[in-house]
């Protein structure tokens, strides 16, 4: 099992990796204490039947650049393939600003081949690979050193069965003419806004009840300080102060040390010193937004004339044709997305590029009373009007 200490070695690997049509690539990293993840290993096999083409890269030896590897996941004429890939980009843009191109993620193109909904890769292995996987050392310490030679193990496999897997989607998507649903796809994964979080925004992803203007405004605010404090000190927003805690401030408005003092729920280390005066001076920014720049929820939706009937209709629909076409119908479209069909609505995900094709076009055929369904055996299937 060969180690990559070196970035000579490493060079070396990468060099011979592009002149193949394809790299597969996974990671193991740490984040139960950190804002970023801590990059602990990077694992990539060459096209080939067994390990000799693996390797095995420590990014935590001193001196190893990875520089050669981010030159590779640049090269344009090699297929950088992953499962399940969001958590590893993420770390490849925020290390290096890099983004592998041209990706390949093994999760959603089963998705697109009829494995259903966020297959595991351990399904995928059982399933294609007709091998089995030790996972016992899934949740290990990867910033352990040395490594177990059954970490390694674990580590190798994610790359080495990989390849057979992504062979054979790869050829089933060429032969069903569905590569281009998965290209679609990957231009969510390789666009550089789907890993920035910006503080400003942080807000958006706090569940409340309570959405008056004015207590939104001290959660943006709150929200903001959390996330920029995070980043700045590489801790998890959970250490600053958990959501239920930030609804609490936002709800009693504290405007001193001792008034935080009395918070049910904010963490001991948060009632004092940096945290304390972000807190302070985030409640009186927000009491202090004026009117007009106070964030408001968009209640559009809640407001449409869903027609239920339809919107069942369009639920058969999806099953039918999904089923037909053999692909998971939650990536197809979601429940919002029929809802607001049923609704009058066409600004939807369902209606665009290859979605059209599998469910779009006879859905908006069906709304239009166009087409009716029918079962005809144990199958739905569309009769023209």
């Amino acid at each position: 099992m060969r180690i990559i200490t070196t970035t000579a070695e490493l060079a070396e690997f990468c060099t011979a990796a592009r002149q193949e049509p394809y790299v597969t690539v996974d990671t193991e990293f740490l984040r139960e204490r950190t804002y970023y993840s801590k990059l602990c290993l990077v694992q990539m096999a060459m096209p080939g039947k067994d390990d000799s083409n693996a390797v095995l890269i420590d990014p935590l030896v001193e001196g190893l650049s990875l520089d050669p590897m981010y030159e590779l996941f640049r090269d344009g004429n090699v297929v950088k393939v992953f499962h399940a890939a969001r958590q590893d980009l993420e770390i490849f843009f925020v290390d290096a600003g890099v983004i592998p191109h041209p990706l390949f993620d093994t999760q959603v193109a089963a998705m697109v081949c009829g494995f259903g909904e966020q297959v595991g890769y351990e399904k995928l292995v059982r399933a294609i690979a007709r091998k089995g996987l030790d996972k016992t050392s899934r949740f290990t310490d990867w910033s352990r050193r040395p490594l177990t030679e059954a970490q390694q193990k674990y580590a190798l496999a994610d790359v080495t069965h990989l390849r057979t897997i992504y062979e054979f989607l790869a050829a089933k998507l060429e032969k069903t003419g569905r590569a281009h649903w998965v290209e679609e796809e990957m231009s969510i994964l390789e666009d550089p806004e789907t890993y920035i979080m910006r503080p400003e925004e942080a807000w958006q992803r706090v569940r409340t009840r309570t959405t008056t203007p004015k207590f939104l405004a001290i959660v943006r605010e709150l929200a903001r300080f959390r996330e920029s404090y995070a980043q700045t000190k590489d801790i998890p927003r959970n250490r600053v102060f958990k959501d239920d805690a930030m609804l609490e401030l936002a709800s009693t408005k504290p405007s001193s040390v001792a008034d935080l003092g009395r918070s049910r729920l904010l963490l001991r280390e948060a009632r004092r010193g940096e945290i304390a005066e972000g807190i302070l001076a985030a409640v009186q920014a927000g009491l202090n937004c004026p009117p007009d720049k106070m964030p408001q929820i968009d209640r559009s939706r809640e407001k449409l004339q869903v027609n239920p009937a339809l919107a069942d209709l369009l639920r058969v629909l999806l099953k039918a044709k999904t089923e037909a076409s053999d692909v998971a119908s939650r990536l197809v479209a979601p429940s919002a997305d029929l809802d607001a069909l049923a609704a009058g609505l066409r600004d939807v995900q369902a209606l665009r590029g290859w979605r059209h094709e599998v469910f779009g076009r006879d859905a908006l055929r069906l709304c239009a009373g166009q087409v009716a369904l029918t079962v005809r055996g144990n199958d739905v299937q569309i009769v023209e009007l």
